[in-house]
This record gives structure tokens, sequence and C-alpha cells, in this order.
């Protein structure tokens, strides 16, 4: 097994950690990048992102991380297909050991993202991305007078619900409780709009489609009704689930787990940096995301500076 030593470590390759990497790198840090599960991160299960600047047209999620990725690289960054499964952050340099042997950080950037939970039924993942989305703000616009139904009772499953309303001919959230946990403006803004309908007390069991989503199975949790809801779009809006496990008891995270940062993308331990959404439960778009990284990597290399100045 061998070890690596490197003066920034970037786990994650989203638009987070792929943005550090290019800002290590043009700063002749030779930054190493390790993918993670999935290359690009979660935009890069987007089939079209029309919300970063700079594509008029609109880009492909996949195509938009080859771009970061054939950027980042061509300034020395290297990427690297392997996942880290444990970290030290007891001291400098870090140790993060993957399954290729460790790697000795002097900085450490984690952009390892959140995953949108699932409602883990039939059909729910086999037309991910035709008809279902967990992001409303990147799919919304593909919905222009259909019919959609929005799955949650928070203030992200409103607030979704509510933008959707501009393009959609018809929103219908469904709960699986009779009281929501949104705030009451949300809820009075969403019960006034003319395009909003509720059904409470039901979960959708299943999703039915072939190429796309046609329906929904639904089922009421009091008295046991099951029936079929025609629709051509379902948005999960359950939460998250930040890739923080790794880190815990080692970074200071907020309750739901997500890494706490201030506004120089610091985390609780100095030369540890935190990118992307695993730091950011609020905007989660592939822009603010690349901001939090490109702004990591400058702290990292301020870090590294004032190190070898103390040293020299």
């Amino acid at each position: 097994m061998t070890e690596k030593h490197v003066k920034v470590l970037v786990l994650g390759s989203g638009p987070a950690g792929l943005s550090a990497a290019l800002y290590a790198a043009r700063a002749e840090l030779e930054p190493i990048v390790l993918t993670g599960m999935q290359l690009g991160g979660q935009a890069a299960l987007t089939h079209t992102i029309e919300n970063y600047p700079g594509f008029p047209e609109g880009v492909g999620g996949a195509q938009l991380g080859e771009l970061f990725q054939k950027q980042a690289e061509n300034f020395g960054a290297k990427v690297e297909f392997n996942m880290a499964h444990e970290v030290d952050l007891s001291q400098r340099p870090f140790t993060v050991k993957t399954d290729d042997g460790d790697y000795k950080a002097e900085t450490l950037i984690v952009t390892t993202g959140a995953n949108p939970n699932h409602l883990e039924i039939p059909g729910e993942v086999e037309l991910t991305g035709r008809g279902v989305s967990y992001c409303a703000t990147c799919d919304g616009w593909f919905f222009k007078d259909k019919r959609v139904v929005i799955v949650g009772g928070g203030d992200s499953a409103f607030e979704e619900a509510l933008f959707i309303t501009r393009y959609a001919s018809s929103v219908t959230l469904i709960h699986r409780r009779e009281e929501f946990r949104a705030g009451a403006i949300l809820q009075n803004r969403a019960k006034e709009h003319p395009k909003m309908n509720f059904i409470l007390d039901t979960v959708v069991t299943e999703v039915v489609g072939t190429d796309k989503l046609t329906a929904l199975k639904l089922k009421n949790v009091k008295t046991g009704q099951e029936s079929t809801f025609e629709t051509d779009g379902l948005f999960i809006f359950i939460g998250h689930t930040p890739n923080s496990q790794m880190f815990k008891g080692q970074l200071e995270m907020s309750d739901l787990g997500y890494v706490l940062v201030n506004d120089k993308m610091e985390t609780s331990v100095e030369g540890v940096y935190a990118a992307g959404e695993i730091a950011d439960p609020h905007f989660r778009q592939v822009i603010t995301s690349a901001g939090m990284g490109a702004a990591a990597a400058i702290q990292a290399t301020k870090f590294l500076e004032e190190k070898e100045t103390v040293h020299s």
C-alpha cells in the first residue's frame, strides 16, 4: 500500500471539489481530487442545467462536470478515481485512508456533498430524470403546463411547490400527516394559490410509467384506502442527508450533520475546509457550490503560504 504526500487534497468531485481543484492548481499546489462514488457529484445526475452562467442553451450535468474536470486538469490538478473511507484530523499532515493507500495532506478540502432522501419505493430510481426529480430550481421549467406532485411537508417542500407553480398547470402537495412542518407564511401562501392542491394523511407507494412517469399509487395511512393519481412529475422534498459520517467527532457539525464553516469556508480544524452541499443546507446550487469551492481553495492557499513564511 502506498502513501502519497500532497499539499491540497480534495474529497469529492462535484462543482465545489473541481472548482477548489482549479483554484489550487492555478496556485501551483498540485491538488489531488479523490472522486468518491459519483464523478461530477449530484450535478452530474441532472439531465440539463439551465441556470449555470455561460451556457445560454443550458448544459448537460455530466458534460458540465467533464468541463470542470478538464479545466482543473489543464492547470495541473490530478483527479483520481478513488474513495476515502477514514480520516485522521488530529494532526497535520492529515491522514486520509483510501482503497488504494494513504494520503498525507497539508490541507484538506471536504466537498463530499449531500444526498436527497428517497422515498425508497418501486419505480422511483428507474424514473429519476424521467418525471421524478429532487430539485425544482433545476427541473421545474421542464414541467411547463404539466401536472406535478410534491411530496413533503417542510419549508423546502412548500418553497419548491410555490416555485413550480410558475410553470406547472397544477401542483398537488402530498403529505403523510395532517399537519405540516412548514412555516405559517409559506403555508398560507400555498393554500391561497389557485394552482395548489393538497392530499393529506397519504403516502406514495409506487411510481408508475415505462419511459416516463404517468401516475402514482397512493395509500391513505388512516383508512388504508389505495388509489391511482395521474401526474406528469413527482418532486420529492423529504430532506437531505449530508455525507459527513466520516468526520463525526472530528469536525463540528450541525444537528442535521452538515459541517459547520465560517465565511471563509474554514471548519473547526485549522487547515481543513468544507464547501458545497456538505456545508450548505440552504442553496444547493451548482453556482453556489462552485463559489464555495473557489473560496476554500483561496483560503487553503493563504494558509499554506503563511505556514511556509513561518518556517522559512
